[in-house]
């Protein structure tokens, strides 16, 4: 059975940076996409990246582009989100997930297994 373990959140002032990581267990990593998304309270629940099975592609929203990387270690079976000069905006629940499918997708409901998230808050 999949399971998706986030760690990293925490609380930082604007324009500071975290990691995020996220650990699969129950399947190999390698084989799923893998994406992060975020939900702030009474919000939907937004793409924030995600990054090919191989590592070699990656998808971002508008929002982070530049200041977010997603990357992963498929060795040590292990896909991050490096978050870099936050702004309040970026409060939220972050989660990882995972799709069977092969391509990135921006689509939550694309998505197959979700992790329990971890808190991100950014003050000002």
């Amino acid at each position: 059975q999949v399971q998706l373990a986030e760690s990293g959140g925490g609380l930082v002032q604007a324009g500071g940076s975290l990691r995020l990581s996220c650990a699969p267990s129950g399947h190999t990593f390698s084989s799923y996409v893998m994406g992060w998304f975020r939900q702030a309270p009474g919000q939907e629940r937004l793409f924030v990246g995600a990054i090919s099975r191989s590592g070699g592609r990656t998808l971002y929203s508008d929002s982070v582009k530049g200041r977010f990387t997603i990357s992963r270690d498929n060795a040590k079976n292990t896909v991050y989100l490096q978050m870099n000069s936050l702004k309040p905006e970026d409060t939220a629940v972050y989660y990882c997930a995972f799709r069977y499918g092969s391509s990135n997708s921006d689509s939550a409901r694309a998505y197959d297994y979700w992790g329990q998230g971890t808190q991100v808050t950014v003050s000002s």
